[in-house]
């Protein structure tokens, strides 16, 4: 009986251990269901709560899309659109809000680690403990693409109206990464609310109400795209990197 009682004795801090960070995970997962069932990030994305707290990428995006809304109305807020290209081919922007300063373009990097680039290179560089790096084609050239795209769909917009924003996570450094040009910012997402509330306010009105929906209305055709559409566009960008 005192074998069975000093086993217990023992066992008890080592369940308290195991519990309480289960515990902890729990409320962290109910608060995030709390915050997407809130959001209207499902609808506009297509994607359930599950898939968005699994993916990396959708759940970058969906913090993201959460600051935005978080801004307040006047603004309309799409992702994932798949928009085509003069070759065939698709290509694919995280997030776009469209307000009533202009068009702001998001390409989300939920990427850890140090990062190292500037504008001018074709490939960034992500370093990882232990020495890893990997390669990644430079995020202000893929934004700049998309907006490029975007002023393909929408004759009527001029090229000062947008704005390119690449939005890397909190967990990760920004190393020696230089941007000049102009209505460009590479930033980690807990400075993006301040940045991008700052930008906004020393910006003249450029579109009205009409005029937003107007837009809204012709990229929400390239959104919420079909299984097939995404599909190809994977297999593309596999065959660019092989």
């Amino acid at each position: 009986m005192g074998i069975a009682k000093i086993v217990i004795s023992n066992l008890i801090p080592l369940l308290y251990l195991a519990v309480i960070p289960i515990f902890i995970l729990i409320i962290r997962i109910y608060g995030l269901f709390i915050r997407f069932s809130s959001s209207s990030y499902s609808s506009a994305s297509g994607n359930r709560f599950y898939k968005t707290i699994s993916d990396k990428g959708a759940y970058g995006e969906f913090l993201v899309f959460l600051l935005l809304e978080s801004l307040g109305e006047g603004s309309r807020i799409l992702t994932n659109i798949y928009l085509p290209l003069d070759n065939g081919r698709t290509t694919e922007i995280d997030l776009l809000m469209v307000h009533p300063t202009g068009i702001y373009v998001f390409e989300s990097k939920n990427y850890s680690g140090w990062i190292f680039g500037d504008e001018k290179s074709r490939n960034w560089t992500q370093s990882l403990k232990g020495g890893k790096k990997i390669s990644f084609y430079n995020p202000v050239m893929q934004n700049r693409g998309h907006i490029n795209a975007l002023m393909d769909n929408l004759r009527d917009v001029g090229p000062e109206s947008f704005f390119s924003y690449i939005v890397f996570s909190e967990r990760c450094e920004l190393k020696n990464v230089s941007i000049s040009s102009k209505n460009t910012s590479v930033l980690k997402r807990n400075s993006l609310k301040s940045v991008i509330t700052a930008d906004i306010s020393g910006r003249p009105k450029v579109f009205g109400e009409s005029e937003i929906s107007g837009i809204h209305g012709i990229l929400s055709w390239y959104s919420l795209a079909e299984e097939s559409i995404k599909v190809n566009h994977v297999r593309t960008i596999r065959e660019d990197l092989e």
